[in-house]
């Protein structure tokens, strides 16, 4: 029997390139690159001595600052969106990514009935990733970590305590 659960305790999560910081950071890098670049003549970048001289750096460091901040720009404008709710019509549980405008982007979907496993990998000095598998053990295309709030585990502890037959496994 499926059952349908309005309010499961998850909450809708939704994210923009507007509202994301690393878009924002990576705007602000390149800006920083390409100002920088602009206001250093390259024929006067060598030492005292003249034995380091890299003259070829500048407009360099000035070209990959302009194209990081045009393309963090270019995402900004563009605004492909991300998130992940319980529908409550059919209780199922929908995930998208990279909707821009009216176009549905990379879009899953899949009742909690048949959700088998949640699994958190934790990596040493980056984002964790997350992957969900049904109950035949595939995994579900499109979930990961960028359709669900961080912390991970709460959001997986908040799924299995609406649906316990759920398991969550964590990978050191």
């Amino acid at each position: 029997m499926i059952r349908i659960m309005t309010d499961p305790g998850i909450p809708t999560y939704r994210r923009s390139a507007r509202t994301d910081v690393r878009m924002w950071l990576l705007l602000a890098f390149g800006l920083i690159f390409f100002w920088t670049g602009s206001m250093l003549r390259p024929e006067e970048n060598c030492s005292e001595d003249g034995r380091e001289c890299a003259p070829w750096l500048v407009p360099i460091a000035q070209g990959l600052g302009a194209l990081v901040g045009l393309a963090a720009l270019a995402n900004m404008l563009a605004n492909p969106r991300r998130g992940s709710f319980v529908d409550p019509k059919t209780g199922d549980l929908v995930w998208w990514k990279g909707r821009i405008g009216n176009a549905g982007g990379d879009e899953g979907r899949i009742h909690p009935s048949r959700i088998g496993k949640v699994r958190i990998v934790k990596e040493d000095e980056s984002d964790d990733e997350v992957h969900l598998y049904d109950v035949d053990g595939n995994r579900l295309f499109w979930f990961d970590q960028e359709v669900i709030p961080w912390p991970y585990g709460r959001w997986a502890d908040k799924l299995v305590k609406a649906w316990p037959h759920i398991e969550i496994e964590i990978v050191d």
